[in-house]
């Protein structure tokens, strides 16, 4: 399996080796686990966020008509020559 070394302050260090003793567990599982649920709340912001545009997208009249102030200018709208 692939590996990282990652560098920590001494403080860092510290805290990590208590919660991991806290936990009842290495510190590399609790990294390992933290680098985990990071990778999995990216994962479901980007899905989350896909989703809304395939929503706004599929829905853009309505969002248009319901608000008109934050639709933007046609081009050329109010310029002069």
């Amino acid at each position: 399996m692939p590996a990282l070394n990652v560098e920590f302050s001494d403080r860092e260090l510290e805290d990590l080796r208590q919660i991991a003793k806290e936990r009842g567990t290495s510190m590399k599982a609790l990294v390992r686990e933290a680098a985990a649920a990071d990778i999995a709340r990216h994962r479901a912001l980007q899905e989350g966020a896909e989703a809304f545009r395939r929503f706004f997208a599929s829905h853009a009249d309505e969002f248009a008509a319901a608000f008109p102030d934050d639709e933007p200018a046609a081009k050329g709208a109010g310029r002069v020559a």
